[in-house]
């Protein structure tokens, strides 16, 4: 239940600590738009508890004047379970990158949404491990030249959003780390729902990966690489919506057609946000041949598990009384040991 609270800023929601990312990068972005959009919410400081594993966006419970925990490698969304259990009032964020989610932490993803854990978990995705100097990651596009993989990556990269709908996540969304309006929506959305919210963010490394998602980026030439989907509208793009993505029937795949006329328009998918086989057709959607669906992909609220759970724990205590703990450690097959 949301807290009604006096109107803070976003200079209430900035810590005193120097923000230390490289020049450029868009964790800077993201940062500015999270600080601007935690008074929007009308939730005291002390309900955010911020909880990162490691690597460059793990920085980031710092820079937020809430409760935060700078945890460990890939164990954020299992300490945020933790954190979410003990005290279900609480707004819990994860913030984690795409090495730190979907290599060594990719169980503790997985499991978090599939139980549809209360967790916002934003996934910052700029397809490098930045923190550790440039590494390929498991986002990495083939051909990918780092230290670890010189002569190009031959690793097929995987992708978070169809990762989080296949896992069952009930929310899932994309967004761009210098796109504030959208990206600020998106959260807020994800953040209204009860249940696990899943949100990967395209964000530029200057460093290691530069402009790799310059062509969704760049204002002159995004609208013929980005669909932005909208529930309950046609799946069109391009800087005159000239555009549009249809289901080919026979081959039960996307593809993308031109709209000349009402007709065309008429011929394409709308964009239904509680289909799921929809949703991962979007999600798998990639360049050259396709533009980037960012927006709302998949949306469709089920019984959340902290609810469910402290649910059964009262019909437990209904039906069997309060637990005993004494008495619990001494039943079954026990050994005095002298």
């Amino acid at each position: 239940m949301n807290q009604a609270v006096d109107k803070l800023s976003v200079a209430d929601f900035s810590s005193d600590q120097e923000v230390r990312w490289c020049p450029g990068c868009g964790d800077y972005a993201i940062l500015k738009a999270i600080q601007k959009l935690m008074p929007e919410l009308n939730r005291p400081r002390e309900s955010q508890v911020f909880i990162s594993g490691i690597g460059c966006s793990s920085r980031f419970p710092y820079y937020m004047e809430t409760y935060g925990f700078h945890t460990i490698h890939g164990r954020a969304p299992s300490i945020a379970t933790g954190v979410k259990l003990a005290n279900p009032a609480l707004d819990v964020w994860v913030i984690t990158g795409d090495g730190d989610a979907l290599s060594i932490g990719g169980n503790h993803t997985m499991h978090a949404l599939r139980r549809n854990v209360d967790l916002n978990i934003l996934l910052f995705n700029n397809e490098i491990y930045g923190l550790t100097k440039g590494q390929y990651s498991p986002t990495s596009k083939v051909g990918t030249r780092s230290p670890s993989t010189p002569e190009g990556s031959v690793d097929r990269p995987l992708s978070p959003c169809a990762i989080a709908l296949g896992s069952g996540a009930p929310f899932v969304a994309r967004t761009i780390d210098t796109e504030m309006k959208h990206l600020s929506a998106v959260v807020k959305e994800g953040h209204a729902h009860q249940g696990a919210s899943f949100i990967e963010i395209l964000q530029n490394c200057p460093i290691y990966n530069d402009g790799i998602f310059e062509q969704v980026k760049d204002k002159k030439i995004a609208t013929d690489f980005r669909l932005e989907a909208e529930h309950g509208q046609p799946l069109v793009f391009g800087k005159e919506k000239d555009k549009g993505i249809r289901l080919n029937r026979e081959k039960l795949s996307l593809e993308v057609v031109a709209v000349k006329d009402g007709a065309d328009l008429a011929s394409l998918l709308i964009h239904d946000q509680t289909n799921l086989a929809q949703a991962q057709l979007l999600a798998a959607m990639q360049g050259p041949d396709f533009p980037i669906a960012v927006g709302i992909l998949y949306y469709k609220p089920v019984s959340a598990y902290v609810s469910d759970l402290g649910s059964q724990r009262l019909e437990l205590r209904e039906t069997r009384g309060k637990g005993d703990i004494n008495a619990l450690l001494q039943s079954g097959h026990t050994w005095e040991v002298k």
